[in-house]
């Protein structure tokens, strides 16, 4: 597949009509509340999901644009990027030249929750980046394992049960963006079947035996869930065969 990524600047107008969408959204007081939840402000105008959900549906798919948008720099234009893209033109090129790009966790998670997921390129990348040291590509590692385990309906739960040594392995990473996104991907395995609930918990309770203060507080939050009434209810009901007709 031809990689088209940088040739979104040939749409320049467009381009620029978006992000003059998006300017008019702007609100700087949001920017200093997103701040104080870790986001990180530069480039960034404090404009709402919704709003950029919203703008994302009046445009449709557009690998091109999306480019465009990206290379603006601007936070809330890279969010729309991640949501306007077509999984199906994204090469493991752009891939890699997007991850070593973010710098803000809202950024990483929505583009990996929103485009990358959905790409043939999800698992290995999934694998790849969590073994790697920079913290966001490292982040967006979990982040795909995370996002995987709740959009890929279809996939065999073995897949999954191949995250948890790269979990387990992580979990002494103290970090506080790499941490918060491993806990989400064992959580989110964990409460995917009855199949990878017990592995799930056996490898938080390995984590726990680690030691780490980072591995205690990622295990211990995930074993709070995984081990609640509800989730453990979910799951049974989820696993419980139809009933057969008389």
């Amino acid at each position: 597949m031809r990689d088209n990524v940088g040739k979104g600047l040939t749409h320049g107008l467009e381009v620029e009509d978006i992000l003059n969408r998006l300017r008019t959204l702007a609100d700087p007081e949001a920017v200093k509340g997103m701040e104080s939840f870790g986001i990180n402000p530069k480039n960034t105008l404090g404009v709402s999901m919704p709003a950029i959900r919203r703008l994302a549906r009046d445009i449709g798919r557009d690998h091109l644009l999306a480019a465009g948008l990206w290379e603006s720099g601007v936070h809330e234009a890279r969010i729309l990027a991640g949501l306007v893209d077509d999984p199906g033109q994204v090469t493991e090129g752009q891939m890699e030249r997007w991850v070593f790009d973010f710098d803000s966790w809202d950024v990483c998670d929505q583009v990996c929750m929103g485009l990358f997921d959905r790409t043939p390129f999800a698992y290995e990348k999934a694998l790849e980046w969590s073994r790697r040291d920079e913290e966001f590509v490292k982040r967006a590692g979990f982040s795909l394992m995370a996002s995987l385990a709740v959009h890929d309906k279809k996939a065999d739960d073995a897949k999954f049960l191949r995250f948890l040594p790269a979990i387990l392995k992580a979990s002494g990473d103290d970090r506080n963006f790499v941490k918060k996104a491993v806990n989400w991907a064992l959580r989110q395995i964990g409460k995917r079947s009855l199949v990878l609930h017990g592995p799930a918990v056996k490898a938080a309770r390995e984590i726990i035996a680690l030691g780490t203060r980072s591995g205690r507080w990622i295990a211990s939050d995930a074993l709070r869930e995984l081990e609640s009434g509800a989730v453990e209810s979910r799951l049974r009901k989820k696993n419980r065969p139809p009933p057969t007709k008389t």
